[in-house]
């Protein structure tokens, strides 16, 4: 196992963390829902606290992103990767130990706390290592490889929890977590693209205790310069049209995802009294559609059609699929329109390869944690307006009957995401430049 690349122990790395983060999905509602609304299909406070955990969240990632991904740059991957890695084990052994309500309420809050740091930021550092030791002309199938093997990750863990009580399921979601932790620390190489980029946090010279004060003052400043500021933000949007439009896609469609996410699993509960084991059946079939096509279709289309191209394609079907959630009619509409995952999810790899050839080589972390911080705002904008539009139109005060509205609302925001992706051409790519020469 020592001698396999890097990018398999990251894959392997990834596949333990998105395991263990996704297997709870299928049961948090029903958690949640028992001790808010014990015995209830609708409850809208389970929604509005849903969604104001997920808008804290997107404002802390909003902030925590870009720092991350500076931070990396300058420390290494690993090193930034650890710590997301690790603090994602504690609330799922608070749910492993006990979902009384009191115990719910302590998930709750540590939930919001440790996810500013890891909402993205495993996926975001994760895109910069592949970015690091991949060429640009392999760069956007590594990156649907990678989403491949998310996508396999939430199939299994999705599928395990379709055979586990509740109580099994967080436990086991605890020892993947860990597991994840464990082997990224033993296996994961340091990526390296100049001498700076593997430079501890912790020196050795800090270890021993032999650093005089001279220079620790001048390492926490240079940690200070890391600090993304708005000339950075700024520049970076400069680079190129191209990464200005990627950030703009990247907005809707989050935002897009973010309300479908918010809002999907309490509209089947109340329109359908779907359960934990209907949930794991949609998002297995959802898995295996996504994995199938980022393992074996992507790798095929991306010389053909190109990123562009592939993005629109993705954006449209994610419009698709969510107009038709809003309409569904009956219990077994969702299931079909889970397969439109298919084409869907080439979105994601497609604009951040995109993204990743409009930088220099040591600059992916700031490029990569930039657009995920965009989509961190996006987090912040989402809940806020389709979490209460979800309560208003499954509640009986409704304007009109039509309990899928919000989603319908959220399939807009992902079309203006597809018009969007439809301007957005081909250009060289300008990797071998620095953003801070162009600046």
């Amino acid at each position: 196992m020592v001698k396999l690349p890097a990018f398999t122990h990251l894959c392997v790395t990834f596949f333990l963390h998105i395991f263990a983060t996704f297997m709870t999905v299928p049961v948090i509602v029903d958690i949640t829902m028992l001790a808010l609304c014990p015995g209830e299909f609708e409850c809208s406070l389970a929604i509005f606290l849903t969604g104001f955990q997920q808008a804290i969240i997107g404002l802390g990632s909003l902030v925590m992103m870009p720092l991350i991904g500076n931070l990396s740059d300058k420390y290494g991957r690993k090193a930034l990767l650890t710590v997301p890695v690790t603090l994602a084990i504690i609330p799922l052994a608070i749910l492993a130990y006990s979902r009384s309500r009191n115990f719910f309420y302590a998930y709750y809050i540590l939930k919001i706390l440790t996810a500013m740091f890891c909402e993205g930021s495993v996926h975001c550092l994760s895109l910069a290592y592949v970015a690091d030791n991949v060429p640009e002309g392999r760069r956007a199938s590594a990156f649907g490889i990678l989403s491949g093997i998310g996508s396999c990750a939430f199939v299994c863990g999705t599928l395990s929890t379709r055979f586990l009580s509740t109580a099994s399921t967080f436990q086991v979601a605890t020892a993947m977590a860990m597991l994840a932790a464990v082997y990224m620390r033993v296996f994961l190489p340091d990526s390296t693209v100049n001498d700076s980029l593997s430079t501890p946090i912790m020196s050795e010279g800090k270890l021993k205790g032999t650093v005089n004060q001279d220079e620790e003052s001048d390492k926490k400043v240079q940690i200070f310069k890391t600090m993304p500021s708005i000339e950075d933000m700024l520049a970076l949007l400069k680079t190129s049209l191209t990464f200005s439009q990627a950030a703009i896609v990247s907005f809707f469609g989050n935002l897009a995802d973010v309300g479908l996410h918010a809002s999907l699993l309490y509209y089947l509960k109340a329109r359908f009294h779907f359960n934990k084991n209907q949930f794991a059946d949609l998002m297995v079939i959802t898995g295996v559609a996504g994995t199938v096509s980022q393992l074996l279709l992507m790798p095929i289309l991306v010389p053909i059609l190109g990123e562009e191209k592939l993005l629109a394609i993705g954006l449209f079907f994610n419009c698709a699929h969510m107009i038709v959630y809003s309409i569904a009619w009956s219990f077994w509409v969702p299931y079909a329109a889970a397969m439109f995952s298919l084409a869907y999810v080439f979105s994601q790899p497609c604009i951040r390869s995109i993204v990743s050839k409009q930088v220099g080589p040591c600059e992916q972390g700031k490029a990569q944690g930039f657009i995920s911080g965009i989509g961190s705002f996006a987090n912040v904008a989402s809940p806020l307006v389709f979490s209460p539009l979800t309560a208003l139109f499954l509640s009986d005060t409704a304007p009109f009957y039509f309990p899928g509205f919000s989603i319908m609302c959220v399939g807009f925001a992902s079309m203006i995401a597809f018009v969007q992706s439809l301007m957005i051409r081909a250009v060289p790519p300008i990797s071998s430049r620095r953003v801070g020469d162009l600046h």
